[in-house]
């Protein structure tokens, strides 16, 4: 399509290109898979290839780094080699890389490979939604968008439980060897069936090596500082440093950008109102997405004890909701204006988030399923409304660079929101055990029952500090509960930031039309 071509213009929509569009969108789901099938089986990945504990987490940070690189550069490989040239060469080197992860034999070689797949996996979540409004007309950009939409979020909420699966029937490589078949087949098709054209190898000479620098040691900073503070602290050295070689590097990297006549990624973007709005919506999204598919977890495993397999069978809820609104969503997404439906999917996100603050050291399935059901119907309308906001009414031309920027908020807002959480959860649940300590040595009956103190022995004891013994008999007891309560606070935090996400949607424009 030419430059400046209206993102609205008639476009020939065949049987093959929805075909290859939904190659692109499998590719796309098996990168946000691979990162919650490895996270749920790192023990077993730890003991296979004898890594050190401290040093276990790397295997996702580096995975995790080497996509918030890519992410923001998918822009620029999209004009060098092309949208379907990028796909093919991303989703092949996506399977060499799995491969080579199976294959591995120690820290080193995983690592590597990590680095690589990371990368490749980072470009095609941006790949697939500019493929949305360079692919389609604007009246079938909704069901293209929830398919894209669907799978991204689906693969989260399916992960634990087939990684849980593989994990105990067959052995660790296969959390990679499954990634084989469907790339290689992704990318045959999507060769085959995607329009080509649109290769400028020009644009190789014309990249800002510095730029590029600058901006992937700002990110790589950014990630490894939010992966350190909530053990570390915020004050830190490390943390500190990490934090400001990222603000460092992001100055310099923003003000040359700007200055640059041929940006790697295209700032100006944020000029526009309806994109600025978008991402701001597309960061808490984030927030509040990698949040509750966190959260949840760690209280059902920590402590209700569930196994992994046990946990994301509890999380399909989720994923079952949202499919089910699926079809409803596309169908309103075409009739109703955007803010309308965006503010309705934040708010009924933020009271999906805001029910899971009150739970108990005995809350399960039962009482996780209608904050779940509330999450997982309004997630299709975070995500179809926001991204017509942001990118709906944009020249073909800058719909690669800002489907980078958007979806890295995404993904920051994620990070963030993570490091955030766990502050929460290590800085609150030591201040809850002696608050609940403190009340039951005082006779505190509710908080009894809270705890799961059983209240006819309760009631025998008098007032009083506890000995030993007492203590170390109540000990797990008051660590489930006071983990409990450092759980709902950080329920309450992320419901919050969705709510107060809301005053900005009435400042986007009108996203456009879809006749």
């Amino acid at each position: 399509m030419p430059h400046g071509a209206s993102p609205h213009a008639v476009k020939p929509v065949t049987a093959a290109t929805w075909l290859g569009f939904a190659m692109m969108a499998i590719g796309m789901f098996m990168a946000i898979l691979d990162v919650q099938v490895v996270a749920t089986s790192l023990p077993t990945i730890q003991g296979a290839l004898a890594i050190a504990p401290d040093r276990m987490s790397w295997v996702q940070t580096a995975y995790l780094v080497a996509e918030v690189i890519a992410i923001p550069l998918t822009g620029f490989l999209t004009r060098l080699m092309g949208m379907r040239g990028l796909f093919v060469v991303a989703i092949a080197l996506f399977t060499v890389a799995s491969a080579g992860c199976a294959a591995s034999t120690g820290f080193a070689g995983l690592i590597a490979w990590r680095v690589l797949q990371g990368f490749a996996g980072g470009t095609l979540i941006p790949a697939v939604f500019s493929a949305v409004f360079l692919l389609f007309p604007a009246h079938r950009q909704g069901l293209a968008t929830t398919l894209a939409s669907g799978l991204a979020v689906l693969a989260p909420i399916v992960g634990p439980v087939v990684g849980g699966w593989i994990t105990q029937t067959y052995s660790w490589h296969w959390l990679f060897l499954i990634n084989l078949a469907p790339g290689l087949l992704c990318a045959l098709l999507a060769g085959l069936l995607l329009p080509g054209g649109g290769m400028r190898p020009g644009e190789a000479r014309r990249l800002d090596a510095l730029s590029l620098t600058l901006a992937a040691i700002a990110l790589a900073a950014l990630e490894i500082a939010l992966k350190e503070a909530p053990g570390r602290g915020w004050t830190d050295g490390l943390v500190v440093g990490l934090l400001a070689l990222s603000l460092a590097g992001m100055v310099a990297f923003v003000e040359r950008t700007l200055r640059a006549q041929h940006p790697v990624v295209e700032l100006r973007s944020f000029a526009d109102r309806g994109f600025a709005v978008g991402c701001i919506l597309s960061f808490v999204l984030g927030v509040g997405l990698f949040g509750s598919v966190y959260l949840m977890p760690v209280f059902l495993a920590f402590v209700r004890g569930h196994d992994a397999l046990e946990i994301g069978e509890i999380l399909l809820v989720t994923g079952v909701a949202q499919f089910l609104t699926a079809p409803v969503a596309v169908v309103l997404e075409q009739r109703v204006e955007a803010r309308l439906l965006t503010a309705a999917g934040f708010a009924l996100f933020a009271v999906g988030l805001g029910l899971s603050a009150v739970q108990t050291p005995e809350t399960d399935y039962d009482g996780m399923f209608w904050p779940q059901v509330l999450r997982g119907l309004a997630l299709m309308f975070c995500l179809l409304p926001p991204t017509r906001l942001a990118l709906g009414h944009l020249d073909t031309e800058r719909v690669p660079d800002a489907s980078g920027l958007f979806n890295l908020m995404r993904n920051l807002g994620g990070a963030i929101g993570l490091a955030l959480i766990d502050t929460v959860i290590y800085g609150r649940a030591p201040v809850h055990a002696a608050a609940i300590l403190d009340r039951l040595a005082a006779g505190d009956t509710v908080t009894a029952t809270f705890v799961g103190v059983p209240l006819d022995l309760f009631a025998l004891r008098p007032a009083g500090p506890f000995d030993e013994q007492t203590r170390a008999m109540l000990q797990p007891l008051v660590e489930k509960a006071a983990t409990t309560m450092a759980v709902n606070d950080a329920w309450a935090m992320i419901a919050l930031l969705t709510l107060v996400a809301l005053a900005c949607v009435p400042f986007a424009g009108r996203a456009a039309a879809h006749g």
